[in-house]
């Protein structure tokens, strides 16, 4: 199958690509620029994968998301929390309809580029603070996909059941390099590992048992996943 990948350059979507050069044709990867905090540091790991596979490559700027939309992962937002990815205040850092916005865009592309398919990173990791990155949006958008687009563009999530460790060992498998990754939300000059997406990733290494090749600026004891909430 022809597909095309959403390609952010961190170890979701750089995972992701690999498991598609696998099994289908790639035939072009998008990333998005938004105004994010670490835009610039993981889309050139996007295009750097790409590139060194032949796939084409483009960037499509979003400035009106950090312009209209409120979030803190934003440039124009506040701080990024710390702490456990799963807690309450990582919701700070959700950007409203993320996903569907990007997903609407790369559709359009993946019919011109005469693609029958679109790839997605999100997994299970993501579901308890991103509404768009669970099961059933994903339904919602594929049939979407599907009755939108004459080439019925199938959208292709193959870590939606994966957790953050289940990719990281996949990745290992896969022989990724993930110094060429990037995940840290704050965006410096090396991964913080104190903010949410640096907690998620330093424990998705511990618990896959693969080395962790990431540069972090601290690496204090990981914090406790919060007590889910009583029915």
């Amino acid at each position: 199958m022809k597909v095309c990948v959403l390609l952010s350059g961190g170890m979701d979507s750089v995972t992701a690509f690999y498991e598609t050069l696998a099994h289908h044709e790639v035939v072009g990867c998008l990333s998005f620029d938004y105004g994010s905090k670490h835009n610039h540091c993981e889309i050139p790991f996007a295009r750097l994968h790409s590139e060194r596979n032949g796939v084409p490559h483009h960037t499509v700027s979003l400035g009106f998301v950090n312009e209209l939309f409120t979030s803190d992962l934003l440039q124009s937002g506040g701080d990024i929390p710390e702490g456990h990815y799963a807690e309450a205040n990582m919701k700070k850092t959700v950007v409203p309809f993320r996903n569907g916005i990007m997903l609407a865009i790369a559709t359009g592309y993946a019919e011109s580029v005469e693609a029958e398919g679109l790839v997605i990173a999100a997994h299970s990791g993501d579901h308890a603070i991103y509404p768009d990155c669970r099961e059933p949006f994903m339904a919602g958008m594929a049939q979407a996909m599907r009755e939108g687009t004459y080439a019925r563009i199938e959208l292709l999530r193959p870590f939606i059941e994966t957790d953050k460790a289940g990719i990281a060992r996949r990745g290992f498998e896969l022989g990724i390099d993930f110094a060429e990754t990037w995940s840290c939300y704050k965006g410096g000059e090396v991964h913080c590992g104190v903010c949410g997406t640096c907690v998620e990733r330093r424990e998705a290494f511990l618990l896959a048992g693969v080395p962790d090749p990431t540069d972090y600026q601290q690496t204090p004891p990981l914090p406790a996943a919060p007590t889910p909430a009583e029915p």
